[in-house]
């Protein structure tokens, strides 16, 4: 159904990007601070730490569409998705906070504990997260619109990995003071606080004004509808690769800034907060490029140079070279996330393609996919680094070997570079452009 209005204010849009801000206290813990925090805090082997990782990502195999057809099934007063924001948003925050929390057991009992808290803080990221990444969907139309407001989204999301990269690690250290453990615990309760409020907000400053049909069929049904969306499966392919390479880089900085720069916690949170400045600057630069240039060219050619500045960075930074490896890591961070606003924008166009072509619409599955997408590819980054890190010999607290250290090298950039490239290379079949979206916004009449 077809809104008179599609326009979104300024302010909606900072009530939208508020809410992944939110979603980001969990990303960017997962991303740059909980392997740290299992292995260096907490006191998990890196290969248990590994198997953890793998193994909730099992769960997320059945939430992931569970949520998604959730979202499709229930309409509230206040519409498809943002009544979610409201009633788990405290929650959410308590699983975050129990995360980060180190209890006085046993090391079987701890293993426990890691279990429990990973899974609750898992199921509830994935409650908040697929209604979030669909509510784009019935905000507005327009893609110009969606485009800008993914780009609001993206900066407040990156404002928040900000905050969790340079404040945690420093606050960590000043309120554990000798106790590093209840540090992070306390550190960590103030994002979870945080996280909290963004979300009431999201959902007061929000709009759902596009009204879309979904079609009431079985699972299967809408199982294989999506696998022939073949945009669908590519952005899918894309999400995975690209969430694999984010996640072994982010995952190794701190332990890069600690033991190959040799940094101590300042350097650390300062060497992770370069990285994510960079993407924050990221944002409005590629709303500017996507006005002049094809924002498809964009995407896939800026993750193929990912690749190269990453053999840049592999080959000439060398054990305390501060400098340079701050510029690169810059360079290299500012690079990756030009692509991110044009990615969160096509998921939605992915859905309406599907829509036009079959004439059936699968919208919660769609978003729930993606969201699978994400986790799974988060799951194998993290179990990735435990057993790398595990392989090449690291030993927390340590100077590390040789061989530890070109580990550690090997996954800020080369690895994750890899990644980046298999990402760009399958951008090069995705064919949902600007104005070919036209067409498919006349076919379904929005």
């Amino acid at each position: 159904m077809k809104s008179d209005n599609q326009k979104l204010s300024i302010l909606e849009k900072i009530g939208y990007g508020s809410g992944d801000a939110a979603v980001n206290v969990v990303i960017s813990s997962m991303f740059l601070i909980i392997t740290f925090f299992y292995t260096d805090v907490f006191g998990l082997k890196p290969k248990d730490m590994a198997m953890l990782f793998l193994l909730v990502r099992l769960i997320d195999a059945i939430t992931d569409p569970l949520m998604g057809l959730l979202t499709d099934k229930i309409t509230t007063k206040w519409g498809r998705y943002r009544h979610y924001f409201l009633f788990l948003a405290v929650p959410f925050g308590i699983s975050v906070f129990l995360t980060f929390t180190t209890p006085s057991f046993d090391y079987t009992g701890k293993m426990i504990y890691a279990y429990v808290t990973y899974i609750f803080v898992t199921i509830m990221f994935t409650s908040v997260t697929i209604p979030y990444i669909s509510l784009i969907s019935v905000m507005t139309s327009d893609p110009k619109e969606k485009l800008s407001a993914n780009g609001y989204r993206l900066f407040f999301a990156k404002i928040a990995a900000f905050l969790v990269s340079i404040v945690v690690p420093i606050l960590a250290e000043k309120l554990g003071k000798n106790d590093i453990a209840r540090g992070y615990q306390l550190a960590m309760g103030i994002m979870a606080l945080m996280g909290t409020l963004l979300f009431i907000f999201t959902f007061f400053t929000t709009k759902e004004r596009v009204e879309h049909k979904v079609d009431d069929k079985p699972l299967l049904e809408q199982f294989k509808l999506l696998v022939k969306n073949c945009q669908w499966t590519l952005l899918f392919g894309v999400c995975l690769t690209g969430t694999v390479g984010y996640v072994i880089r982010g995952s190794v900085a701190i332990f890069y800034a600690k033991y190959f720069l040799g940094g101590d916690a300042s350097v650390q949170s300062t060497f992770m907060g370069t990285g994510v400045a960079a993407a924050i600057l990221a944002m409005p630069a590629s709303t500017f490029i996507t006005k002049v240039y094809c924002k498809v060219k964009m995407f896939k050619y800026t993750q193929l140079a990912v690749g190269g500045i990453s053999l840049l960075m592999f080959f000439i930074i060398k054990p305390g070279d501060m400098i340079l490896a701050y510029v690169l890591y810059f360079i290299l961070s500012f690079v990756v996330d030009l692509h991110a606003p044009v990615f969160w924008s096509a998921i939605a166009e992915a859905v309406d393609y599907g829509h036009a072509e079959t004439g059936k619409r699968v919208s919660g599955l769609s978003f729930g996919g993606i969201s699978f997408a994400q986790k799974l590819g988060m799951g194998i980054a993290g179990a990735a680094v435990g057993y790398l890190l595990d392989g090449f010999g690291y030993v927390p607290d340590v100077a590390q070997t040789e061989t530890a250290l070109l580990g550690i090298t090997l996954m800020l950039t080369i690895i994750p570079g890899v990644f980046h490239v298999i990402m760009g290379l399958l951008m090069f079949r995705y064919k949902i452009t600007d104005s070919y979206y036209e067409t498919i916004k006349t076919k379904l009449n929005i």
